[in-house]
């Protein structure tokens, strides 16, 4: 047993020994790693640095870029991108200083394009406010305000004497004469953000109209609203005071929405309160014939409810996430669902037994999809493309438009041209094909300043035919007319 003690204390003096020969060595290797480390901090903070001293004179560039586009837009009253072609095509008589403002465009995109690495030729078209086949032209024609918080939503009746509706963030729903800006009616039968509104398609005279609202309160409503006729065509006292109400309507202040909440006629209650889903209601529309409308909720299922009884009659489970969009065809028993699981789905009740078909063509959250003419499906992600679909063949898309903003909720024309509303305060419009023909103006602060959540076409409107709505609280009317941009 001692000899054993012995062997034990021998080993433990001979590591001890050995550790405190390493620990000079040790600590000498830590203290160069710090070095070694703090050096490569140093040298990578210097690297940030230089970054962000690159990104702010690209920024501000930027900034003086736009400044002078928008200067010399305004003293030649005309679009700088076609300055931008006149250059392309040769043309001579193009000033000095606009070839010179074009030129540091270019540049200016290649810098941004290296920088941040985005598709060729995309920033430098934002830039110069124009780019591609634009064979259209819009011209601002009025802001209607009346809102107090941001506008998720807006739709136009089928009636012949034309009717908006918008739902937004302040709990309420509005009612306005397309013809004179007006609002013309209200509910604020909701207790949470009104995200959707749809007018029945039964409701052709505006002195019983039918509409259905969603909102964050888990619930959708049935409500009617009596629009007297004579308050749709209310004449402006003069073509000046109009003019005055356009410039001054960029803020809406309490004392004006609390004035208008005394005058607009207002609706409470509604004729049935449709309950059933665990979560927002974000979407709803109205099913061909008018019988039933649609729900889509967060709690990742769709309803369809019987409107005269107000019961369910269909849940539409599936997603894997939650529901951002529904819309229902206009002769046929069909639905699409939109969800944040980067899919639609095409709910077909035409047969006796029902079938789903799942499109999986986007990359990210689809935040909107419509049925467009011609047994044709169109979609709109956060993956910033829309897509065009044909039902006849859903494995892949027919057309891909891909854009520099994510996509909110569409609107096709009856003459099959697509309006994009953007994350990015723009609104762009195509055809089926994926041609562009035009971005809606942003100039003398007629445009949206935030996001544009929907947009909407009143065809064939002597005065607006298409019309958008955004955080900013605006609902922006305006009007379409031939020739390039």
């Amino acid at each position: 047993m001692k000899g054993h003690r012995e062997i034990g204390c021998s080993v433990r003096i001979t590591t001890d020994r050995l550790i405190k020969a390493k620990v000079p060595e040790n600590e000498r290797i830590l203290s160069e790693f710090a070095v070694e480390a703090q050096n490569r901090k140093t040298r990578l903070y210097q690297l940030f640095e230089m970054i962000e001293k690159e990104f702010d004179a690209i920024y501000a560039e930027n900034c003086s870029l736009r400044m002078r586009l928008n200067s010399l837009s305004d003293r030649t009253d005309e679009p700088v991108c076609v300055a931008s072609e006149a250059i392309l095509q040769g043309k001579e008589n193009v000033s000095t200083s606009r070839i010179e403002s074009s030129r540091k465009g270019m540049q200016m995109g290649q810098k941004l394009k290296t920088a941040l690495r985005v598709p060729p030729g995309r920033l430098v078209q934002s830039l110069k406010g124009g780019g591609g086949d634009t064979s259209r032209r819009f011209k601002y024609v009025r802001s209607l305000l009346g809102h107090r918080d941001g506008v998720w939503h807006v739709t136009t009746s089928k009636s012949s004497q034309q009717i908006l509706a918008s739902a937004s963030a302040d709990q309420t729903c509005l009612l306005w004469s397309l013809e004179t800006g007006i609002c013309i009616g209200r509910y604020t039968g909701h207790s949470g953000s009104v995200n959707g509104v749809a007018f029945s398609p039964s409701s052709c005279d505006p002195s019983d109209l039918m509409l259905a609202t969603a909102s964050g309160d888990h619930s959708a409503h049935i409500w009617k609203a009596a629009v007297p006729v004579q308050s749709l065509h209310a004449v402006v006292s003069s073509e000046e005071e109009a003019g005055t109400q356009d410039r001054d309507t960029a803020v809406l202040n309490d004392e004006q929405a609390e004035g208008d909440e005394l005058t607009t006629p207002n609706v409470r209650q509604p004729l049935r309160r449709l309950t059933g889903h665990n979560g927002v209601v974000i979407s709803v529309d109205w099913t061909a014939g008018g019988d039933h409308v649609i729900t889509a909720s967060w709690d990742r299922t769709a309803n369809i409810y019987d409107v005269e009884r107000g019961e369910i009659i269909t849940v539409l489970s599936g997603h894997d996430d939650e529901l951002n969009h529904c819309s229902a065809h206009a002769s046929q028993k069909l639905v699409v669902t939109a969800s944040r699981d980067s899919t639609f789905r095409l709910w077909d009740f035409r047969e006796s037994i029902h079938s789903v078909a799942v499109f999986q063509g986007h990359s990210d959250s689809v935040t909107s999809v419509i049925f467009a003419p011609g047994d044709r499906i169109v979609s709109g992600s956060d993956d910033r493309c829309v897509k065009v679909w044909d039902l006849r063949n859903m494995r892949c898309a027919m057309v891909t438009v891909r854009l520099d903003s994510a996509a909110n909720r569409l609107a096709i024309s009856s003459n099959n041209l697509i309006a994009i509303p953007h994350d990015n305060r723009h609104v762009r419009v195509y055809d089926l094909k994926g041609n562009r023909l035009a971005r809606l103006p942003r100039t003398n602060g007629r445009s949206h300043r935030r996001m544009v959540c929907c947009a909407t076409w009143a065809d064939d409107h002597p005065t607006n035919d298409l019309i958008t709505c955004g955080f900013d609280k605006q609902i922006i009317a305006w009007k379409m007319t031939a020739g390039k941009e």
